[in-house]
């Protein structure tokens, strides 16, 4: 459902709006948490598109500012992908509303193709030929992508877009008169490709660290940092701020920077997501060892944290043993280990120890129990990580249950990842930012 104008917020470029120059500057915007199949979770974020003056993009939404006209739509956010795509506008079968295409001879097209694409073997490879009639061969460069929610291969084209965001923030509040336009390339397609997506969402927003994802068109004053902070609950807002802190997650004013440890990122050749190094994973007292050259995934689309085969094993066994007391249930696919949380027929919460990961430079992401535990039934709770298998590529991913309510903040100025671990011991949560007061 589209919120209104005042509560959105993303994205700097130069546009011919007046702005601030701030020392500490940053855009934020609302994440929203939709309910997925089998329980897991996705979440998008909102953008403005320009809406060029075609007259058969049929259009039910627009918005005007000054004499342009723009589309709001929910993006996915995928902090793996290596570019920006979407619908070209809603109901818009055809890309005769694509904004100036890139064409094949472009050397964008060659980069989109090849070092910064979507890489599958299941992808056929890319031609000169577009899915679209009005469009001979090499006016326009498809390019293959991969759908985040079903896995299949798609086709695009990739234009030279234009995004325009309000509502700036700072450290003395949300300056909500100004307007930002940035001018990204973006893969546009028609909406029926979103059709196994989460109601209303009709694109992918990638924040990876790809030099045609979102951060690579941040400027000054907007640095290349994103600070994003996931709800637990679809009824609830989070928030993600790009730029420089502070963050005021809620009303106290507590800068949610002071609650930050901080780990260097690991950069992995095959991809432009996020990744960092875990030397253990400690579960009372008890370290697990992580090989030396184990790669640990920070993802926004996997639910739960996935574990290789023989790391998944060390830990259900140990957090079998240090929580004993709790009453066994069968296990529910997709998980391993389950609690009854079922007392006389009443629900009750349980409580278990923190699993820790010790990271690289010996700093300690905490995962407590509303972040390890997943309630799946109302009688069964489960340890919310799943096998990912003895031969996956990444020895540990770190899935969206694992880092809801927590505040992770990636750096790409100083490749660092800063993370608070969970909020609520803070007596505070991703959903507090409050929208539609000015933080002074």
């Amino acid at each position: 459902m589209l919120v209104p104008i005042q509560v959105i917020a993303i994205i700097l470029a130069f546009s011919c709006h007046e702005h601030v120059a701030i020392a500490s500057f940053s855009l934020v915007v609302p994440v929203n948490k939709h309910a997925g199949a089998a329980g897991n979770a996705l979440y998008s974020a909102h953008a403005y598109f320009y809406k060029p003056q075609y007259p058969n993009a049929r259009i039910s939404t627009t918005t005007y500012f000054g004499n342009d006209q723009y589309v709001q739509q929910s993006l996915l956010i995928d902090i793996d992908a290596p570019f920006i795509w979407h619908s070209s506008f809603p109901h818009q079968e055809s890309c005769e509303a694509c904004p100036n295409p890139v064409t094949c001879g472009e050397f964008q097209c060659t980069d989109l193709r090849t070092a910064f694409s979507y890489q599958s073997p299941s992808c056929p490879l890319p031609t000169n030929h577009s899915m679209y009639d009005e469009y001979n061969d090499c006016e326009v460069c498809p390019v293959n992508v991969i759908s985040p929610v079903t896995g299949e291969c798609s086709q695009v084209i990739p234009t030279f877009d234009q995004f325009m965001f309000t509502n700036s923030y700072s450290g003395s509040g949300i300056l909500s008169s100004d307007l930002y336009v940035t001018y990204p390339i973006t893969g546009s397609t028609a909406p029926s490709t979103f059709d196994p997506f989460p109601s209303n969402v009709l694109g992918v927003m990638a924040l990876s660290s790809s030099p045609y994802a979102l951060p690579a068109y941040l400027r000054n004053p907007i640095n290349r940092i994103i600070a994003l902070c996931l709800p637990s609950n679809i009824s609830t807002t989070g928030v993600l701020f790009l730029g420089n802190g502070p963050y005021y997650i809620d009303q106290s004013y507590v800068d949610a920077m002071g609650l930050l440890s901080y780990t260097m990122l690991v950069k992995h050749p095959k991809s432009f997501g996020y990744f960092i190094g875990v030397n253990a994973i400690v579960i009372k007292s008890k370290s697990i060892l992580v090989p030396n050259n184990a790669t640990t995934k920070i993802s926004t689309l996997d639910p739960y944290t996935k574990l290789r085969t023989d790391i998944y094993n060390d830990v259900v066994r140990r957090f079998s043993k240090v929580t004993k007391r709790i009453p066994p249930a069968k296990s529910v696919t997709p998980f391993g280990l389950c609690f009854n949380t079922s007392v006389n027929g009443t629900t009750v919460g349980i409580k278990v120890p923190d699993i820790d990961l010790i990271l690289q430079e010996g700093k300690k992401w905490t995962i407590s129990t509303a972040n390890s535990i997943k309630q799946v039934t109302e009688d069964v709770a489960c340890l919310a990580v799943v096998d990912g298998g003895p031969t996956s590529e990444h020895a540990i991913v770190i899935g969206t249950h694992q880092f809801e309510d927590n505040f992770l903040m990636f750096n790409l100025e100083n490749s660092t990842l800063g993370f608070s671990s969970s909020l609520l011991r803070n007596q505070t949560s991703c959903s507090n930012y409050d929208f539609s007061v000015v933080y002074n």
